[in-house]
């Protein structure tokens, strides 16, 4: 009895310690096997070391989940000092993470526009000809149509949208004027160099009301863009053609080169940044509202070229490089 509890008491492991109780009370094990020759003692034997037999059993039985829970025990205490972390040890490599800085201008410029009173709508990027086109009075022969310039699906007549503009129309359609919206999101031309992606980004604005005129456009954008550049920006807007609106502009800003650098605000030159208008009145009455109550301004600008000009970004393609060391060097703080 004290040979098989001693055993117990110094088996060095669990595997050693399933040994031990296999070989006790395994089917062919020895306290097994002297249980069933019980049967074969005489009445007054069989008694006697029935008792003695099942007194070892429950005895090695207590010694053996005694056993058990402390080597498991030992087991832990050893795993967890060897895989102890020290969480006031100083990382050997740590990165901060980077703003984009294509991301950064455009959650800037919707910032600022949320700030003067519109509010964000978003639409599909797969678009209908109808919302990107049809609506929007571009016609028919119109060569911004063709595939030279446009993403065509087989499945007719689905296209990847040219501009965020099918937003205006869907939120014309859906929601009571007035309203006072920015439509922020990717667009898709078939066009590349070091000026223009196939996948780009837009910030379009819409403003439809009683009594609206050009004089709150100008009013608007003149806004925008000291706040986008963080100072006075002088603008000129320049008469243009779009097909959803009339009269229609291009906005101009001051600026000068100095040694390979575009100097904003100041100088005798002017560049090109945006393009605005009044809504057309088809384009109203395509979304059910009477020009003659009603009118509307809007515009709308590429974030990408916007932030080439506040960060001196030169190469529209970097942002798609995916370089890291050029975003470590040109992106943003997540701490801002």
């Amino acid at each position: 009895m004290d040979t098989l509890i001693l055993e117990i008491q110094k088996a060095s492991s669990i595997e050693t310690l399933a040994a031990i109780k296999t070989n006790a009370f395994g089917k062919q094990g020895a306290l097994s096997s002297a249980l069933r020759a019980l049967a074969s003692l005489p009445p007054e034997a069989r008694k006697i070391e029935g008792e003695r037999l099942n007194t070892l059993k429950k005895k090695a039985l207590a010694a053996l989940r005694k056993r058990q829970n402390e080597l498991e025990i030992q087991a832990w205490e050893i795993r967890l000092s060897e895989e102890k972390i020290d969480v006031t040890f100083p990382p050997s490599f740590q990165r901060e993470g980077r703003f984009h800085p294509l991301m950064f201008a455009m959650q800037e410029a919707v910032d600022l526009f949320l700030g003067m009173g519109f509010s964000v709508r978003t639409g599909p990027e797969i678009e209908k000809e109808y919302y990107n086109f049809d609506a929007l009075n571009v016609g028919k022969d119109h060569p911004s149509r063709t595939s030279q310039d446009t993403f065509y699906f087989e499945t007719v007549p689905y296209l990847l949208r040219t501009q965020t503009s099918p937003v205006q129309i869907r939120t014309l359609q859906s929601e009571e004027v007035p309203l006072q919206i920015v439509a922020p999101g990717r667009v898709y031309r078939s066009d590349h160099d070091r000026t223009h992606s196939p996948m780009f980004h837009q910030i379009e604005g819409l403003v439809v009301g009683e009594e609206v005129h050009m004089g709150q456009l100008k009013h608007t954008l003149e806004t925008f863009l000291d706040l986008f550049f963080g100072k006075k920006i002088p603008i000129r807007f320049r008469p243009s053609f779009f097909p959803f609106t009339t009269p229609s502009a291009e906005v101009d800003i001051l600026c000068r080169r100095h040694k390979g650098t575009l100097i904003l605000g100041e100088g005798d030159e002017w560049l090109e940044v945006l393009g605005c208008g009044m809504v057309h009145p088809k384009v109203l009455i395509e979304c059910g509202l009477d020009p003659e109550k009603v009118q509307g301004f809007a515009f709308g600008m590429g974030v990408e070229r916007m932030a080439m000009l506040k960060y001196g970004i030169e190469d529209l393609r970097d942002f798609y490089q995916n370089d890291e060391r050029w975003l470590s060097k040109i992106g943003f703080s997540c701490a801002l």
